[in-house]
């Protein structure tokens, strides 16, 4: 998705799923729409991930601000070892 998803579903458990869509815009490098929304057409006319979710999953993938957890490494040394 080229940036992180969060899950607000408030499903519990754990489910097998089977998803298919064409990844081929994301292999061409696109990356989502101007306005930030996911792609929802690909060149080879079969669903982007967003539009599979929401026509096989029923589930819809919205962008949106979210807090997420980030880890900074402001310095790092390399130590010498014995051989």
């Amino acid at each position: 998705m080229k940036r992180p998803v969060v899950d607000k579903t408030g499903l519990t458990g754990k489910y097998d799923i089977r998803l298919s869509f064409d990844d081929t815009t994301h292999q061409a490098g696109a990356g989502p729409a101007a306005d930030g929304a996911p792609l929802d057409d690909t060149p080879s006319g079969g669903p982007s991930v967003s539009k599979a979710v929401e026509q096989q999953l029923g589930l819809k993938l919205q962008p949106a601000k979210d807090p997420i957890d980030v880890l900074v490494i402001d310095h790092i040394e390399k130590t010498p070892t014995a051989n």
